[in-house]
């Protein structure tokens, strides 16, 4: 039964590649229309499955617009949807429901955010927020600090000693973080990373571990799975979406699995998330130390891979 008896019409943003949107889009729609609700679809690829006439319906409207605050406004006020989806349509889509959500729009039109919370999406793509989230529930982060200017990287550094990793917040394959080893090249890629993002994290560099994740789903009921735990080829420093992931995991102990596994479903829940997300890990190769990494609460890669793999 739909969650939201008053949902009548929902609008979706998307902006993921085509192998993820026909899986989603197909299933979402069968969904919806189970529960009598219209959808309304926001995707930019015009060369997408959802121009297709012929096969399963994709959405009750179909809009062919880019995925910013301005276009989805527009949307809004056209469509006046009951209901909003942000987690299925990747980084894109929950960078612009976050503006949507400050800038008041949602509000204004009562449009509510189904799945994860805005507040969680929020806890989830800010830095110091997130490392704020983890410190209540005594989770182990990176020594890390949150700026939002060169000269606070750089003060930040000096604290935690080089080498340090760099990490933009509210941004998608890793763009504009890297490991920096001097001065001179955290200076170099934190101004090319702040060009692109309003605050990135300096972290101690844990260059070398083993990079693991999780996909999880959680219900709005608290229940949890874990749907598989990924292991990345490549050890921490080359970005998961260049590397080469296996699932499941084949150099985890059996302790390993299940410290990690305990510790995703402590996490995905203390956030409140609602829905499907990815949880990374960096795994010390010669003990039990972890630290996590951060949270992708929405659809992801990984996700897809795990789709895959798990059947």
């Amino acid at each position: 039964q739909c969650v939201y008896d008053d949902l009548h019409k929902c609008l979706q943003s998307k902006r993921t590649s085509t192998f993820l949107c026909v899986c989603v889009s197909s299933l979402l729609a069968c969904v919806f229309q189970e529960e009598n609700v219209r959808t309304v679809l926001m995707n930019p690829n015009i060369a997408s499955v959802q121009t297709n006439e012929v096969g399963t319906k994709q959405a009750d409207s179909v809009y062919f617009l880019p995925v910013t605050p301005q276009f989805v406004t527009e949307v809004i006020k056209t469509e006046r949807p009951d209901g909003i989806l942000l987690s299925m349509g990747g980084q894109t889509a929950l960078n612009c429901g976050v503006e949507l959500f400050q800038s008041g729009v949602l509000q204004k039109y009562g449009v509510k955010v189904l799945g994860t919370p805005v507040e969680s999406i929020m806890a989830t793509e800010d830095r110091q927020l997130f490392a704020d989230k983890l410190n209540e529930i005594n989770e182990k982060i990176a020594p890390s600090f949150a700026v939002e200017t060169v000269a606070g990287a750089l003060k930040a550094a000096d604290q935690i000693g080089y080498p340090v990793m760099l990490r933009s917040a509210y941004s998608l394959g890793g763009l504009g973080s890297g490991f920096c080893a001097n001065k001179d090249k955290l200076e170099e890629t934190a101004r090319k990373a702040l060009a692109m993002s309003c605050q990135i994290l300096v972290e101690k560099s844990l260059m070398g571990w083993k990079e693991v994740e999780y996909e999880v789903v959680r219900d709005i009921a608290n229940n949890c799975v874990t749907v598989c735990n990924m292991e990345n080829f490549d050890p921490l420093g080359i970005h998961t979406g260049d590397s080469i992931v296996v699932a499941p995991s084949q150099t985890l102990s059996n302790e390993e699995y299940h410290m990690l596994r305990e510790t995703a479903i402590k996490v995905v829940r203390h956030l409140g998330i609602v829905g499907e997300c990815n949880i990374q890990y960096a795994l010390h190769p010669g003990s039990l130390e972890y630290c996590i990494i951060e949270v992708n609460a929405r659809l992801s890669r990984s996700s897809a891979l795990a789709s895959k793999a798990t059947g």
